[in-house]
């Protein structure tokens, strides 16, 4: 197996832009990447695409890829579309790994891109709920609530179980909310930046008790890219401050916890312990989610999540920040490029180029992304693992 490195990374800003469209972000974010690795659009072997939800959207399927990229300069070029729910970004990445590493490509683009907001927000919800088991909850009735996503029902029940059996309250909550917005007041890419007090988390808008508008993710576009390639091509070209790739799995959902069986995997494969990460990035879609993951990755014993939040542990200038981004909840979710921000980040981090955010002496990183809802858990997860190079 060959190593994999990150050459290069590209981000758009998040937030909502309707009418944009996933082409202008896809061709921005991809073009920003080649850049910063330098490697030419015709080195690059493949591309690996990730979207989920533009066929409900904006209509746009099967050939999501193909169309974002036409008329660029990487049109022509092999596409594989992905959709993965909210992991369709980290699933391209961990496609395009396994391409390199096996000997199939020398350089992939991996890209995330996501149009979620539309003027008829019903479709952006209608989309959300394609991510769940329509087999399992049927088809939305005729008046079916189109003013929330129903993965907030979701992560409300979780957060209702989760308050029951700890010693966690809404105010933990609320401090995962508070502490993610902080970082984000520090990211120029994230969709929310202004800071916010435990009180203000707590008396915005319920939007499925006990879960408030300040402790869910948001409707968010945008796009993320990252160039792969094997790490003989990038020191043969004098690509700088390359990123290895010590682990990207990918894991289904099934009556064992997703996050945690793909945590397990992905650290035995990188031969690291997450103690050893020094920044984290989780899928945050709600704050329940955040805390629950604290346990479920193995950072704290299941029970004790509350410890960490409450100590400053996950915080900038804890023992191990987690979502240095701002979060879903903050940086905001773009569904198919989610999973490529979360690695964007880690990456930044690891070069020494996060600015006011930055962890000192950042040198491994871990993200794990997770997508779609069936049976009480999530359908899937991916973890990557990344260590800089020095």
């Amino acid at each position: 197996m060959r190593n994999v490195v990150i050459a290069g990374v590209g981000m758009t800003p998040f937030g909502r832009s309707p009418g944009v469209g996933i082409r202008a972000m896809a061709t921005a974010a991809s073009a920003e990447a080649l850049k910063d690795a330098g490697v030419p659009a015709d080195r690059v072997g493949k591309i690996f695409f990730g979207n989920a939800v533009a066929p409900t959207v904006t209509q746009q399927d099967m050939i999501k890829g193909q169309v974002a990229f036409r008329g660029s300069e990487l049109a022509g070029l092999p596409v594989i579309n992905i959709e993965n729910a909210c992991a369709s970004g980290s699933s391209a990445v961990h496609l395009g790994v396994q391409a390199i590493a096996g000997g199939h490509e020398e350089i992939v683009l991996a890209v995330g891109a996501e149009q979620l907001t539309h003027e008829d927000k019903v479709r952006s919800f209608k989309a959300l709920r394609g991510s769940t088991d329509i087999y399992e909850i049927g088809e939305a009735p005729q008046d079916q609530d189109w003013t929330k996503s129903i993965l907030m029902d979701f992560y409300a029940a979780e957060a209702a179980s989760f308050l029951d059996r700890t010693d966690a309250t809404t105010e933990d909550l609320a401090r995962v909310a508070v502490k993610n917005r902080r970082h984000a007041s520090l990211n120029p890419l994230a969709q929310f930046r202004a800071p916010q007090t435990v009180e203000q988390v707590l008396a915005s808008r319920m939007i499925a008790p006990p879960l408030t508008l300040s402790m869910c993710s948001p409707m968010t576009d945008g796009a993320a890219a990252v160039v792969l390639c094997t790490e003989e091509y990038a020191r043969a070209n004098g690509i700088g401050a390359l990123l290895r790739v010590l682990g990207c799995e990918l894991k289904g959902g099934r009556d064992v916890l997703p996050v945690t069986e793909v945590t397990a995997a992905v650290t035995e494969a990188a031969g690291v312990g997450v103690p050893e990460a020094h920044l984290i990035e989780l899928h945050d879609a709600a704050a329940p989610a955040e805390l629950l993951q604290y346990g479920e990755i193995g950072l704290c014993p299941a029970g004790e999540e509350t410890r960490l939040i409450r100590g400053g542990d996950t915080g900038l200038g804890g023992r191990i920040p987690v979502n240095t981004s701002g979060g879903l909840m903050s940086r905001g979710h773009a569904l198919g490029a989610t999973g490529i921000a979360q690695i964007v980040e880690v990456a930044t981090q690891l070069r020494g180029r996060a600015g006011d955010r930055q962890v000192e002496g950042a040198g491994l990183g871990l993200a794990v992304n997770t997508g779609g809802w069936m049976g009480g858990g999530y359908a899937v997860a991916v973890a990557t693992i990344l260590e800089a190079l020095r």
